[in-house]
């Protein structure tokens, strides 16, 4: 347990410090081959964890490049002004607009789409909104927590939904009814808490006659016309391959790909510079930080873990989901969110309650938002941030995060009762 420790804690340490640039993915990679070296995992328990997160990763990619499309065509950009010019220059609606654009992004392109993709856009056009300091980093802010506060709703929303929705066989339609409720509720008392406690830094009226119109920042509009009805064809095939038991990455990295096709043939898109930009140290940073922590795994942490749940799964629903859900969550702001979705799951897999595997989910989708380094989509999220500017400290993060998180996570595992 000691040396298992040691290297998640070193290679936990390098992520965040990230010394001489060294990158997240190559970091994770290297922990996870000392891991292997000095024995911790075997080239066994390498394969399992591959078994575990193959199809995570590849709907990730999938994802991430047609979120990579949608943006060079302008379909965010679009989407951000409009939400701006919706609000008729009322700074409180464009709060409550912004967030929900981010509810949307996060649902339909992931978590760490939103991070990537939708904070430097929002973030360019408050700057052009000449919006003061306090004004845009309380937009960020609560920008950052909705990314992952409604990454709940379908089984692609988040890497931990996938891995989870995998590991215990939930099909796509099984899935998106039992969190479809509590991605509505994360979604409203997410901007009901974020704008009590934000409310001060956001002003009365802003002039969005500074904003473009919002068609004028397509640059193909017919691709951008066709991508809704793509979109909603792509939904649509989730649910259909659902009914085959097909793995979800099948359409997301299919799609992806296809859209991406589409788009080159238009050339509205560079398939070799999209695929070469793509974010690829995310993919090594998920599978070697998996193998990392399945190291803690073969230490006896689990065994622990699922002692602790299943004492708690005899007192009643009540102190079973929300403790559950509340351990994912403090386990996922100290250790991160996806191994920490991982050692849950193989904890939970001897309790015959799925409603815990869902408390789970929130709780590693939610519980990250404590620290800056719970969840992946924080850490693009700050380093974006940083490459534009914009500087946020561990404690002012923190601090924000431990105020808003628990009363909205605790809101949200009710609804599992």
């Amino acid at each position: 347990m000691i040396l298992a420790s040691a290297i998640f804690l070193v290679t936990l340490v390098f992520v965040i410090w990230q010394p001489k640039n060294l990158q997240i993915g190559t970091t994770a990679v290297i922990g996870a081959v000392v891991a292997l070296v000095l024995g911790v995992v075997s080239f066994d328990d390498v394969l399992v964890v591959s078994n575990i997160v193959w199809d995570a990763t590849l709907a990730f990619i999938g994802i991430i490049i047609l979120s990579m499309v949608l943006d060079e065509i302008g379909f965010f950009e679009w989407c951000a002004i409009k939400m701006a010019k919706l609000s008729k220059g009322n700074g409180h609606l464009m709060f409550v607009y912004a967030l929900l654009l981010g509810s949307f992004v996060s649902a339909l392109f992931a978590n760490d789409g939103a991070a990537l993709i939708l904070t430097p856009i929002l973030l360019a056009k408050m700057r052009i909104l000449k919006l003061n300091a306090k004004t845009i980093l309380a937009f960020l802010l609560a920008g950052g927590f909705i990314s992952d506060s409604a990454s709940l709703p379908f089984v692609f929303s988040n890497l931990t939904n996938i891995v989870t929705a995998n590991y215990f066989n939930i099909g796509f339609m099984n899935y998106l009814s039992n969190m479809i409720i509590p991605y509505i509720v994360s979604t409203v008392v997410s901007i009901i808490v974020l704008w009590v406690i934000l409310r001060k830094d956001i002003p009365a009226q802003v002039d969005i006659s500074l904003l473009k119109n919002p068609d004028e920042v397509l640059k193909n509009k017919t691709l951008f016309k066709f991508s809704w009805f793509f979109l909603a064809l792509l939904l649509v095939a989730y649910f259909i391959g659902d009914s085959f038991n097909l793995p979800i990455s099948v359409f997301a990295l299919g799609g992806g790909l296809i859209f991406l096709g589409i788009a080159s043939y238009y050339k509205a898109a560079r398939a070799w510079l999209t695929i070469k930009t793509a974010p690829w140290q995310v993919v090594w940073f998920s599978i070697g930080l998996y193998i990392v922590v399945y190291g803690l795994k073969n230490a006896g942490l689990t065994d622990y873990l699922s002692l602790i749940l299943k004492d708690l799964s005899t007192h009643g629903d009540f102190v079973a989901v929300v403790g559950t859900g509340f351990i994912s969550a403090i386990l996922s702001a100290i250790m991160n969110n996806m191994p920490t979705v991982m050692v849950m799951d193989i904890a939970l897999q001897d309790i015959p309650n799925q409603t815990l595997a869902y408390a789970n989910i929130i709780g590693c989708n939610l519980g990250p938002k404590m620290t800056p380094f719970g969840s992946l989509a924080t850490l693009l999220w700050l380093h974006v941030l940083s490459q534009k500017g914009v500087k946020i400290g561990f404690w002012q993060y923190s601090k924000f995060g431990l105020i808003v998180t628990p009363p909205v996570l605790f809101i949200v595992l009710l609804t599992l009762i």
